[in-house]
C-alpha cells in the first residue's frame, strides 16, 4: 500500500503561495480607481467624434477607500501635442461621477486621460474645519497642515511667489505661541484655496487608459442644408410638351436666394447621365412619355456613368463655375454618391460581375417591397469587392479633384458597413475635410454602425417624431445617448418624405418643424418647395404628388414671396438666429424642461461664456406648440440652473422672432397660437433692474 504524501509536499505553504501570487498578478485597477471614461465609442474600438468648436463633456467615475478626499482632472492633448489640464467637478454626490466641459478647437486626433489623486489639502482642511472648532486634536491638525504646506512650498515646479506664500502660511499654522484665532484664520485663506485648486497638493494618484477623439472641420458638425434639383432651376416647357432642362448656369441664379435664407450647404441630387431603359415616368409610372426626364438616381447611359455629368446640365467646367459661384455666396455644394446603376450604365457591359444575375439570366433590379425600382441595378459588393472598391475610390477622388468636399450617400445601409469604413477612412486619410452624410432611414443598429465607422452626419427619424413625448425622447437620444459618434442632420422633408404632419398641418406645421430642426441640432436641412408649403401627397404614398424625382418642377419663388405665401423670411430668421447664438451650434447642450400641456414642448440650449468667443454666456429657450391645429394656454416650468441662473431668480426672455420681452422665473404662463406664432425662440438674459 502506497504511503500517503505529507502535507508539506502536497501543497505550498501560505507564505510561498502569497509570494507566488504577488509575483504573477498585476492589478487591473489603479490605486485610486478611474473607470467609465466618456466619450468612448464601443470600448475604444473607434474614436469618439467631435467637430471644431464643439464643447464636449468629459466624464469619469473615480473614488477611493475610506473618507479621504480625492481630486480628479482631465489631461487633454491636442493634435500638435500641446497638453492642458482641466479640473473636473463632482457631478452627483454619492455616485462618484466627475465631469468637465472642454472645447476642441483644431482638427485632428485629440487624446485624453483622466487622473485621480489623493487631495491632501482638502482632506486636511475638511478634518481641521470640524475638529479645531470642536477642540479635538487641535495641535495635531495645525501640525499636519503646517507640514503639508511646507512640503508644497518645497516643490520647485511651483512659482517662486507661490512657494513663499505657502511657506508663510505654514509658519502661521506652526506658531504655537500665536493666538488660536490667527492660526485658525489660515483655514479660510482665499488665496491658499486658489493655490490648492490650481496646483493641488497630492500624494497618491492614478491615471486612466488613454482615449481618443477625432475632431473634424466645423462643417462636419454644423450647417444649414438646402436641397434642389439643378435641372428644375430655369427649366422651361415648350409648346409641344417637351422640356428645356435647367443647367448649372441657370441653377447658379438660385444661389443668391438660397444664401438670402441663410443656408450654407446646397445638396444636389445625382448630376450624372440618366438611363433610358425601364425609365420611370411621372409619379413613378412604368410608361414614361417621350419627354420624361427620368429619375436622377437611375445613373448611367451612353454619355457615361458616375464620373460624368448629364449633358443637359452642362460640362465639368460649367460645374466648376457653379462651385465657384456658390463659394462667393459662402455656400458649399454637396453631391450625391449613389452606388447603383441604370441598365444603360457602362458598368453593366464592362463589369457585369458587379451585379446579381438571376437564374433566368436577367440582372436583379432594386427592390424595397412593396417598392420596385426597375430602372436601377444594385451593386453586389461580394462579387468583386476589390474591383468595386477601386472604382468607387476613383470616382470619389475624381469629384474631390473637381472641388467637391461633401457627399450625401444614398442608401448606405444597403451596402456592407465594412466597405464604408474602408472608403471613408481612405478618403479622409488623403483629405480630412471630406464629409459624408448617410441617408439611412433604417434600423437603429445599422444607422449607429454607419456613424461609428466614419459617416460624419446621418439622416434621422426626426421627420416622424411629431408629438411632445416623441420629440422629448428623440432630442434626449441625439443630444446624449448617441452624441459621441452620431451627428444628426435634421432634414424637415425630402423628395421621398412628406409626412402626414405636413400634409394636413397647414402652414403652422411647416413653421413648427423648421423651428424645431433649426434649434435642436447644429445641422438641419430643407428640400426645395418646403418654403412654399407644398403639402399634396401622391395617393397612397408619403411623398409629394408630381414628384420632382420624375419630372421637371420649376418654382416661382419670387411670386410666392410677393404674395406672402412663402416661409422664406422665417427660414432666414431661423438661420440668422443660429449665426447670432453659438449655443444653437452645439449638440450636447440640449436640456428639457416641462409644461402642463401635452403639446407644449420646452427645451433650452446654453453655452458658457468661456466657449462663446464673446466673453458672454449664451442661452436660448424654445417653447413650442407642436399641435398645428390649436391655440394652447398653459404653465411652463423652467429649471434655470440648466443655464446658470439660480432657481427662484428672475430673468428676462426676449422672443427673437417678434421682439417681445417678459420677465420670467420658475413657473410661467404661455399662450401659443399655432395659426400666428406657434413657437417662442427666447434669448435668456439676466433681469434688468
Amino acid at each position: 500500500m502506497a504511503k500517503k504524501a505529507s502535507s508539506a509536499t502536497s501543497r505550498p505553504s501560505k507564505a510561498v503561495a502569497a509570494q507566488s501570487d504577488t509575483s504573477t498578478t498585476t492589478p487591473g485597477i489603479g490605486r485610486i480607481p478611474v473607470l467609465g471614461l466618456s466619450p468612448v465609442v464601443s470600448c475604444g474600438r473607434w474614436p469618439a467624434r467631435g467637430f471644431v468648436g464643439e464643447v464636449i463633456p468629459f466624464q469619469a467615475t473615480a473614488f477611493r477607500e475610506g473618507h479621504d478626499a480625492i481630486g480628479v482632472e482631465l489631461l487633454l492633448t491636442d493634435p500638435s501635442g500641446a497638453a492642458s489640464r482641466h479640473p473636473m467637478r463632482l457631478k452627483s454626490v454619492g455616485l462618484d461621477d466627475y465631469v468637465v466641459l472642454a472645447q476642441v478647437t483644431t482638427p485632428g486626433t485629440w487624446r485624453y486621460r483622466v487622473r485621480a489623486y489623493a487631495d491632501d489639502f482638502e482632506t486636511w482642511h475638511h478634518n481641521a474645519a470640524i475638529k479645531i472648532p470642536a477642540g479635538l486634536d487641535v495641535e495635531l491638525m495645525f501640525t499636519i497642515g503646517a507640514q503639508l504646506l511646507q512640503r508644497a512650498a518645497a516643490e520647485k515646479s511651483r512659482p517662486a511667489a507661490e512657494r513663499s506664500y505657502l511657506a508663510a502660511k505654514a509658519a502661521e499654522l506652526a506658531a504655537t505661541d500665536a493666538p488660536l484665532e490667527n492660526r485658525t484664520h489660515v483655514l479660510d485663506d482665499a488665496r491658499l484655496h486658489e493655490i490648492a485648486r490650481l496646483r493641488p497638493m497630492t500624494s497618491l494618484s492614478s491615471e486612466s487608459e488613454e482615449a481618443s477623439i477625432r475632431v473634424e472641420r466645423a462643417r462636419a458638425g454644423v450647417g444649414s442644408w438646402y436641397e434642389f434639383f439643378p435641372r428644375s432651376e430655369g427649366a422651361k416647357q415648350n409648346a409641344d410638351g417637351s422640356w428645356q432642362s435647367g443647367t448649372f448656369r441657370t441653377a447658379a441664379q438660385r444661389l443668391a436666394g438660397v444664401a438670402a435664407m441663410g443656408f450654407d450647404v446646397v445638396y444636389l441630387p445625382p448630376i450624372h447621365p440618366i438611363g433610358t431603359a425601364f425609365r420611370k415616368g411621372k409619379n413613378n409610372t412604368l410608361n414614361p412619355g417621350p419627354h420624361e426626364p427620368g429619375s436622377p438616381w437611375a445613373i448611367g447611359s451612353a454619355d457615361g456613368g458616375h464620373d460624368a455629368i448629364h449633358p443637359e446640365l452642362g460640362t465639368v467646367d460649367d460645374f466648376r463655375s457653379f462651385l465657384s459661384q456658390a463659394a462667393e455666396h459662402n455656400i458649399e455644394i454637396a453631391i450625391d454618391l449613389a452606388l447603383q446603376a441604370s441598365p444603360d450604365h457602362p458598368w453593366v457591359t464592362e463589369h457585369p460581375e458587379w451585379f446579381t444575375t438571376l437564374p433566368d439570366g436577367t440582372i436583379a433590379y432594386a427592390e424595397n417591397p412593396p417598392k420596385k425600382y426597375q430602372d436601377i441595378y444594385p451593386v453586389n459588393f461580394d462579387n468583386d469587392p476589390e474591383g468595386i472598391r477601386a472604382e468607387v475610390l476613383r470616382i470619389v477622388r475624381y469629384w474631390v479633384s473637381v472641388g467637391v468636399r461633401i457627399f450625401r450617400v444614398d442608401n448606405p445601409h444597403t451596402k456592407p458597413v465594412e466597405f464604408w469604413e474602408w472608403l471613408i477612412a481612405t478618403v479622409n486619410a488623403e483629405d480630412p475635410d471630406v464629409v459624408f452624410l448617410a441617408e439611412a432611414f433604417t434600423r437603429p443598429a445599422m444607422m449607429q454602425a454607419l456613424a461609428r465607422v466614419g459617416f460624419q452626419q446621418s439622416y434621422t427619424y426626426f421627420t416622424w417624431r411629431n408629438t411632445k413625448k416623441e420629440l422629448e425622447e428623440f432630442f434626449t437620444s441625439i443630444s446624449s445617448e448617441t452624441a459621441d459618434f452620431l451627428r444628426p442632420n435634421l432634414f424637415v422633408n425630402t423628395p421621398d418624405i412628406l409626412t402626414e404632419y405636413l400634409q394636413f398641418g397647414g402652414p403652422a406645421a411647416f413653421t413648427i418643424r423648421a423651428a424645431l430642426a433649426a434649434t435642436a441640432a447644429p445641422v438641419w436641412g430643407v428640400y426645395s418647395g418646403f418654403e412654399l408649403f407644398e403639402n399634396v401627397a401622391r395617393p397612397g404614398a408619403e411623398e409629394n404628388i408630381d414628384n420632382e424625382k420624375y419630372e421637371f418642377k420649376p418654382r416661382d419663388f419670387a411670386r410666392a414671396d410677393a404674395a406672402g405665401a412663402s416661409l422664406s423670411l422665417y427660414l432666414g430668421m431661423l438661420n440668422r438666429i443660429r449665426r447670432d447664438h453659438p449655443a444653437l451650434l452645439q449638440l450636447r447642450n440640449l436640456r428639457l424642461h416641462s409644461s402642463d400641456d401635452d403639446s407644449i414642448l420646452v427645451y433650452s440650449k446654453h453655452l458658457d461664456a468661456g466657449f462663446t468667443g464673446t466673453g458672454e454666456a449664451d442661452t436660448i429657450l424654445v417653447v413650442a406648440n407642436v399641435d398645428p391645429h390649436s391655440v394652447r394656454e398653459t404653465t411652463v416650468h423652467i429649471d434655470s440652473s440648466a443655464f446658470g441662473i439660480e432657481p427662484g431668480t428672475p430673468y428676462q426672455v426676449t422672443d427673437l422672432i417678434t421682439g417681445a420681452s417678459w420677465q420670467w422665473g420658475e413657473h410661467n404662463f404661455v399662450r401659443l397660437d399655432a395659426f400666428t406664432e406657434p413657437v417662442h425662440i427666447f434669448h435668456v438674459q439676466e433681469a434688468t433692474s
